[in-house]
C-alpha cells in the first residue's frame, strides 16, 4: 500500500525545528524500511523546493535532491490533472486549501491511495487516513 508525501511532512523531516519532525520523520523511516512505496507529485516537489530555498537555503534543498527524491515516486501532474484541480479549487470555494493540495487529493484518488505522511489537516479534511496522528493533548 502506498502512502502519498504531502509538503507538510517533507517539510518537517528536513527542517528538525519544526513541528512534528520527531513523528514524520518516525513514520517516513518505518515506511522506508518496510518497503512501502513513498508517493508525491511534481507539484509537492516545486513547492518543498521553493519553501526550503527561500526559508533555509540551497542546502537544504540539496538535502531533498539528493536525500529524500530518490525514495520517492513521482507523479507528474498533467495539463489535464491541473486543469481537473483548477476547477475543483475553483468549485470548492476554500481559500486556504492550495492548488497543490488539489492536485494531491487527485493523484491519490487516481492512484487509489488512501494514506498521506502530511501534516496538513485538508488530507483529513479529504477522507483520507493521515500519518502520522497527531499528537496527544
Amino acid at each position: 500500500m502506498s502512502l502519498f508525501a504531502d509538503t507538510s511532512a517533507l517539510y518537517a523531516l528536513l527542517v528538525r525545528t519544526e513541528d512534528g519532525h520527531e513523528r514524520v520523520a518516525e513514520e517516513f523511516h518505518r515506511a522506508v524500511k518496510a518497503g512501502r512505496a513513498l508517493l508525491t507529485s511534481n507539484y509537492v516537489l516545486l513547492e518543498m523546493t521553493a519553501l526550503l530555498q527561500h526559508r533555509i537555503g540551497l542546502e537544504a534543498v540539496r538535502d531533498l535532491s539528493a536525500g529524500i527524491v530518490p525514495l520517492l515516486r513521482t507523479h507528474w501532474i498533467t495539463e489535464d490533472l491541473h486543469r481537473l484541480a483548477v476547477d475543483r479549487l475553483l468549485r470548492g470555494d476554500r481559500r486556504r486549501v492550495s492548488l497543490v493540495d488539489e492536485t494531491s487529493f487527485l493523484v491519490m484518488e487516481s492512484e487509489g491511495v488512501r494514506d498521506a505522511l502530511a501534516l496538513d489537516r485538508h488530507f483529513e479534511e479529504e477522507g483520507f487516513r493521515v500519518v502520522p496522528r497527531p499528537a496527544s493533548v
